[in-house]
């Protein structure tokens, strides 16, 4: 680079830098700028550099790298401060790998800093194949979790940015894979500010420095060049400063599917125009032909280069790596000890006890003899999920209860079954192992062929999703034979959503939900099976009972749905989860008796371990507002914290809750707050009766007044 540029003086205020640097590009340098594959400015010393980078649950499609379990996995934590540090510790990698590749002259694809990441769509229908890649079904816990990813992805350094994270996909995404390049999603204001907004808006607050748009429309704009989400509410109501990109190849489908545009250069220029600065794809190059048209002004691509470029000078991409806060962080880091002790933590913090008949669990570490079955036991696939790094060692779930038990323990394995397909062979011999070991642990469900995004599975009926959430019935069947041989039956379940298996829950002694867990994972669920954990995962997504529970897939209305707008019972309530013992809630009062607009209270409610051994507890504290009011919520999340309780502990929990908090949505998306009697319930789970006869801690509650 040649030191005599003022854009290269560190010492420069950061906007002196990009004018200096944006005034000195021709116009076909800058439209290459606004596309994610940046070629290099040979003469002004402007490295090449490629925007497309994943951090989804570790550094993804990279090579080697720690493999978090799956955000819906990290999700089941309800742990602010672990999901900080999986953040913060994937942005180490980021780092060492980048400043690495960059040191051996590669500068391509996932080799960069900034990471599309993460996903906070609401998984509105548990068919949707990316709902592994979210936080779940309720706005408040994906925007806490959200919250402390972008934190832990984009460091805390006054200067520069760590990583830049992504809030994605704006804003009504979630439908079906096989129609997101077509679909008008019509949500009503109402749901539109309760449900599919406030994540993206937390992430704004947070600072975020970028929003990916959605491939689909909302409300008849092509999200993507959307005037009313881009600029009257992310930019104009939200007041957010950072740069918006494009999904991949979402420009082109305003011509090829929406039939907004006529033509690529119509599209690059109402994107452009309308404010999306970065095009992931091509479509872009067309913009110097839009600019001949009249279509699109230089002017608005400065405006767009400008925001590009400040992401970035505030990522050090143009200055020393030695000068930077983690430009010497050494290569060994990627999938070192530390990170992968991280990633076993996080994948027993993210198993969900949903069944222990008997107090079967946890298992000893010498029994007799243990079979392992099921297609997912030693199955990589079903520790990965979809946008996944590698690691040399990937912990099976099998491996991982071989570990734990004792060295001369017999345990056998086999897969007994197919994942999917009918087709079994004519002897089985698991039977007899059944018959003959102490304990059968059946590892079942789900792995990344089943589901996922469009184009990235190979089994799944829908283009990703699944057109049932019941258990795959070659796998329902297999269980029903072996139950007849087994003693003790436990089952745990692998996948990225809700698996609908009352069957199964009732034939088995033990059931966990495991979701994709990691490179760890294998460990992680044997703390859990065997003791070294108690079970602290708690559920991001209500289980229906049935497909037949759900309202149509492609229906983006909230009626029906989630545990605020269900009318069917669930199978298993959002936020549920046992542990190893039993805690009590009692107590729950409010410091005063009504709150109004601008007002706040406090609740306090006691916690107690009546268990004889240490727990951790996810306390959740929901409201109930006056059901009277027009398609009110059953409950909503509004707080929650995760306790460690000794044996015997008695904690005092408080919460404050400002007025925001009581807010309900009239038909018109409004914000307002209806008097009357609002409850509050502090528990272990989302309000339902299923909570209880499930095994859940009766909750505490009280009741305050809004004037």
């Amino acid at each position: 680079m040649q030191a005599s540029h003022p854009f290269l003086d560190t010492a420069l205020p950061l906007e002196e830098r990009i004018d200096d640097l944006l005034s000195r590009m021709t116009l076909a340098e800058k439209i290459g700028q606004m596309m994610h594959e940046n070629p290099a400015i040979d003469r002004l010393g402007v490295p090449q550099y490629n925007w497309w980078n994943e951090a989804c649950h570790g550094i993804g499609r990279a090579g080697r790298a720690t493999v978090f379990p799956q955000v819906i996995g990290m999700a089941a934590t309800w742990n602010r401060e672990l999901l900080h540090d999986v953040a913060n510790a994937i942005s180490d990698e980021a780092r060492a790998k980048h400043h690495y590749s960059v040191s051996k002259g590669k500068r391509g694809q996932f080799q960069g800093l900034t990471f599309w990441t993460p996903n906070i769509n609401i998984v509105r229908d548990p068919r949707w194949g990316r709902g592994q890649e979210t936080f779940g079904e309720d706005p408040y816990l994906t925007a806490e979790l959200g919250s402390e990813v972008v934190k832990g992805l984009q460091g805390d350094d006054p200067k520069y940015l760590k990583t830049a994270a992504c809030a994605k996909h704006f804003a009504v995404h979630s439908g079906p894979e096989s129609e997101r390049h077509e679909f008008d999603a019509k949500p009503t204001p109402k749901d539109l500010e309760e449900t599919y907004l406030p994540a993206f808006k937390k992430l704004v607050d947070t600072g975020v420095e970028a929003v990916m748009g959605a491939y689909n429309r909302t409300l008849g704009e092509a999200c993507c060049a959307s005037e009313f989400l881009m600029n009257d509410i992310l930019r104009g109501r939200w007041g957010y400063k950072g740069h918006y990109v494009s999904d991949c190849g979402a420009i082109d489908d305003f011509h090829n599917y929406h039939g907004v545009t006529k033509n690529a250069a119509e599209s690059a220029a109402l994107a452009v125009r309308t404010g999306c600065d970065l095009n992931c794809g091509c479509t872009y190059g067309d913009l110097i032909f839009a600019v001949d048209q009249g279509l699109v002004s230089e002017e608005d691509i400065n405006r767009s280069v400008r925001r590009l470029l400040r992401t970035k000078f505030k990522l050090g991409l143009f200055d020393a790596p030695d000068s930077l806060p983690w430009g010497n962080l050494p290569l060994d880091i990627v999938d070192g000890p530390a990170n992968r002790a991280l990633a076993r933590k996080a994948a027993a913090e993210s198993v969900v006890l949903l069944k222990n008949k008997d107090s079967i669990l946890p298992l000893r570490r010498n029994p007799e003899r243990v079979l392992v079955v099921g297609p997912t036991a030693a199955n990589y696939g079903a520790l990965l999920g979809n946008y996944y790094g590698v690691a040399p060692e990937m912990v099976t779930i099998f491996q991982g209860i071989l570990e734990a038990v004792e060295p001369n323990t017999p345990v056998k394995y086999r897969p007994s079954c197919p994942l999917f397909s009918a087709q079994a062979p004519g002897v089985n011999y698991t039977e007899g192992a059944a018959e003959a070991a102490e304990i059968v642990i059946a590892v079942m469900g789900l792995d990344h062929t089943l589901e996922g995004e469009e184009g990235d599975t190979v089994a799944s009926p829908s283009g990703g999703d699944r057109d049932t959430i019941e258990l795959p019935a070659v796998q329902m069947n297999f269980l029903r034979s072996i139950r007849k041989f087994a003693k003790k039956l436990v089952l745990v379940l692998t996948g990225g959503s809700a698996i609908a298996c009352p069957e199964a829950f009732e034939l088995c002694d033990a059931v966990l939900m495991a979701w994709y867990p990691g490179c760890e994972g294998g460990r992680g669920v044997a703390d859990v099976l065997f003791g070294a954990e108690s079970p602290s995962g708690r559920l991001p997504v209500s289980v229906a009972k049935s497909t037949e529970d759900l309202p149509a897939f492609n229906d983006y209305s909230m009626k029906g749905r989630t545990y605020r707008f269900a009318d069917k019972e669930p199978l298993f309530p959002f936020g549920f989860g046992l542990g190893y013992g039993k805690v009590s809630y009692s107590n729950a009062v409010a410091d005063k008796a009504n709150v109004s607009e601008g007002g706040h209270l406090s609740v306090h409610a006691t916690v107690r371990n009546d268990g004889e051994r240490a727990c951790k507890e996810v306390v959740q504290c929901y409201i109930v507002p006056p059901q009277d009011w027009p398609n009110a919520p059953k409950s909503t999340l509004v707080a929650f914290t995760k306790l460690n309780l000794e044996a015997g502990e008695s904690r005092e929990v408080s919460f404050t809750l400002s007025a925001d908090s009581f807010m309900q949505f009239d038909a018109e998306g409004r914000r307002v707050l209806p008097a009357g009697s609002y409850g509050i319930v502090v528990g272990s789970s989302s309000p339902c009766k299923r909570s209880e006869e499930l095994g859940a801690a009766k909750p505490a509650q009280c009741s305050v007044s809004v004037l």
